[in-house]
């Protein structure tokens, strides 16, 4: 296992290199100046030839890169060039709201999706079946954008029991807080949910037609006793690789969706920093995304061997 993990390890830190390193070239070799952008299109030369040096914009690539890598080591980011506050420290502020907003559209997604998942697979080609598959058919075509308009006039337009918007903050109430985020939440989950719905269901019904299931129960167990006891652990690799797959979804989905509702959480600093031509911060949050990404297919990795130590012993 030591070693299973050790290589896991290695392929995360060189995973997180690669990322930073490409983020970092397609950024900073964009064209256009994020000086001239700060000054406006009206500035002299020499003010912006200032601006330039003092936001370290002449030193060559390589040096920059490096200078990045290194204040990301010990959590320095710079400051942003359109606030001139530390970026990691706009970065935090974001955070509190982005994180809990993508753990809630993973918890309703998983909820959601291995409940439908398991039920159309314990009732295939049953009535509950086709009606449920058909609903996700129409989750999978529904653009999350579209759906958090249709939830706004739904519940906060006509039924008036949640906002259209905004984030009051932790600091009135975890309850406020939930609430508010509950509208986006579903907004990100329920196309996920389809999807992961889909996939649980196609696991499930091909780990059903194993010996060791006709086995099961053929020793008097229960189709629900199977289910749960047998079925589902080995029905879980498929669904892992999507849930991990779908985390990354719902983090970029973040991005549009706060701006929908006007939430003030990572994805809309990154849509207002593009704006700004803002690179630093852009570059810093990108990377943030990219290795929570990365992490966390670490951790389905880890899961892996797990739920089956097979793979760690065919790997050795």
């Amino acid at each position: 296992m030591s070693v299973f993990l050790l290589r896991r390890c290695l392929t995360l830190l060189a995973t997180l290199i690669g990322a930073s390193l490409i983020i970092f070239l397609v950024l900073d070799a964009l064209p256009g100046n994020a000086a001239q952008t700060l000054m406006g299109a009206d500035a002299s030369p020499d003010a912006i030839r200032a601006l330039t040096v003092k936001l370290g914009l002449d030193q060559p690539l390589a040096y920059r890169y490096v200078h990045w890598l290194g204040g990301l080591l010990v959590g320095d980011l710079g400051n942003s060039y359109a606030y001139g506050t530390p970026v990691a420290e706009l970065i935090r502020e974001r955070l509190v709201m982005t994180i809990p907003l993508a753990i809630m559209a993973m918890l309703l997604t998983t909820v959601l999706a291995l409940a439908a998942g398991i039920y159309t697979a314990a009732n295939h080609n049953r009535i509950g079946d086709v009606g449920v598959m058909s609903l996700t058919q129409i989750g999978i075509a529904l653009p999350n954008f579209w759906f958090a308009i249709l939830l706004i006039l739904l519940f906060a337009v006509k039924l008036q029991w949640l906002s259209a918007g905004g984030f009051p903050g932790w600091e009135e109430g975890l309850w406020s807080g939930l609430r508010s985020l509950l509208l986006p939440a579903v907004a990100l989950a329920v196309v996920q949910a389809a999807i992961l719905a889909r996939v649980t269901r196609s696991a499930v019904l091909d780990v059903l037609r194993e010996d060791f299931v006709r086995t099961a129960r053929a020793k008097g167990l229960t189709r629900l006793e199977v289910l749960w006891q047998h079925v589902l652990r080995n029905a879980m690799i498929p669904v892992l690789t999507v849930m991990g797959l779908q985390f990354a979804n719902l983090l970029a989905g973040t991005i549009v969706i706060e701006n929908v509702f006007y939430l003030p959480g990572l994805g809309r600093l990154i849509f207002q920093s593009i704006a700004n031509r803002d690179l630093i911060v852009v570059r810093n949050c990108v990377m943030l995304l990219a290795a929570m990404v990365i992490v966390v297919n670490f951790v389905v990795d880890v899961l892996y061997a797990v739920i089956d130590p097979r793979i760690k012993v065919h790997e050795l």
